[in-house]
């Protein structure tokens, strides 16, 4: 059996994803009915959830353009990739730099056998994938040291993956020793579904989804997420709602808020 094989066996169809689910929101193709149904459910209770996973996407998407092209980061560390989509990090990078390197995080076996399939970067950089969990910082870093030198700045990308560590001081330590072992100029570009009293039911979509699928998320409010980023200098706008990070001109008007926020800070 082949190493996407392994990985396809271990695909639990029964219980619907969150990498699917926000796959089907997004506009993918690669979930199941279980995960269509359920995406449709959380959409009914909070009909914009659709919306901030663009906005999520399309943060990515600006926040690697920036650091690529405008700071000249040509490492990348992505964990909690999420499955393949339109302007991948690997994509959006080396479309600026070709020589960038990359390497994805994931424990999803759907992600991974997708990722090895399509994620396939350009001659002149390297793209990696690791099959590991976020909590296990010392197996990550170790194995990325293959592809990456950890002597020079790194874009240490948590978008989206933050939200499934449930304790806050774990998640405050998990990001504080992923940044810790890389070099000054080195940036954390995060984001993270936050809980508002204005958006009362975005917390009904998150009890929905906690009850019914797999893994649990865990709500921040923008102040906790602040935590996230000390000791490093953050870029303007700060850490706001993912529509309002750098949008591209929209006719003078400004995005609409969305309940994922995230921001992106530099290690002096």
């Amino acid at each position: 059996m082949s190493d996407n094989e392994h990985l396809l066996a271990r695909i639990d169809t029964t219980r619907p994803h969150t990498a699917r689910i926000w796959n089907y929101w997004t506009g993918g193709k690669d979930n199941y009915l279980v995960d269509r149904e359920a995406g449709d459910q959380i959409r009914r209770l909070h009909p914009g959830i659709g919306d901030y996973a663009l906005a999520d996407r399309r943060f990515l998407g600006r926040a690697v353009r920036h650091l690529a092209a405008d700071v000249g980061i040509r490492q990348f560390l992505d964990i909690g990739t999420g499955l393949p989509s339109a302007d991948n990090t690997h994509e959006v990078a080396q479309r600026a730099l070709p020589e960038a390197r990359i390497v994805y995080v994931d424990n999803d076996p759907l992600v991974l056998a997708q990722a090895r399939a399509l994620l396939v970067g350009t001659p002149e950089g390297l793209t990696d994938y690791l099959d590991a969990d976020l909590r296990d910082v010392d197996s990550i870093l170790e194995r990325a040291a293959a592809t990456l030198d950890f002597s020079q700045p790194v874009a240490l990308m948590l978008l989206g993956v933050v939200i499934f560590i449930g304790d806050d001081e774990e998640s405050y330590g998990i990001v504080r020793r992923l940044m810790d072992a890389l070099p000054a100029g080195s940036h954390l570009v995060l984001s993270h579904t936050i809980t508002s009293p204005a958006m009362p039911d975005v917390d009904a979509a998150v009890a929905f989804w906690n009850e019914h699928g797999t893994p649990r998320l865990t709500q921040r409010t923008p102040q906790q997420l602040t935590r996230y980023f000390d000791g490093l200098d953050m870029l303007e706008p700060g850490l706001v709602s993912c529509s309002r990070w750098r949008p591209e001109a929209a006719g003078g008007e400004e995005p609409d808020e969305v309940a994922m926020f995230g921001g992106v800070g530099r290690k002096p």
